[in-house]
């Protein structure tokens, strides 16, 4: 009796499994949605062809559930003609762009923070890994902030404390 497996040769086969190839069209389904999440100004930093780039545009105006389930799939079928690694590059430098924009903000809000609190050591600490910095408005600021705070009002010097640090950070940079 002739069996199948006896003429199947392994050398033949080079070529990516059914799963694998599955596994890609999935991820690259799932990178498609994200894409849809990001800004317009974003997603026109993207290599992205124009039949894609308007799917992407459209899928948020989508709300009914079956319908956009079925975009998504459209996307997820036109990322696969598309160059995915270079969208997924672009991509992921976005992503990095807005966490360290994050970052940026959460050391803003931790400078800001210490400095309203009146804490000399953080003061002194900016200054040093800040010698750039308009001491003179810096120390008004903080006094101004610690007014307002004794009296309960807006915080206005907190916001102006803020915009001071951001800008003194940037200019770091």
């Amino acid at each position: 009796m002739h069996d199948i497996y006896d003429t199947f040769d392994e050398d033949e086969f080079d070529g990516p499994s059914k799963t694998q190839i599955k596994k890609e069209m999935h991820e690259l389904q799932e990178l498609g949605v994200k894409l849809t999440e990001l800004t317009l100004e974003q997603i026109s930093r993207l290599p992205l062809t124009e039949e894609l780039y308007n799917a992407i545009t459209e899928a948020p105006k989508i709300t009914q559930r079956s319908a956009k389930k079925r975009h998504m799939q459209f996307i997820g079928k036109l990322m696969r003609k598309a160059d995915g690694d270079a969208i997924r590059e672009a991509y992921d430098e976005i992503q990095e762009a807005q966490h360290q924009a994050a970052r940026q903000l959460h050391l803003i809000e931790k400078w800001r923070d210490r400095l309203a609190d009146g804490d000399n050591q953080a003061l002194q600490n900016f200054i040093q890994e800040y010698p750039h910095a308009d001491i003179q408005q810096l120390r008004q600021l903080i006094r101004q902030v610690q007014k307002e705070t004794s009296q309960q009002k807006a915080p206005a010097a907190k916001r102006k404390l803020f915009k001071l640090i951001r800008e003194t950070l940037s200019v770091n940079h």
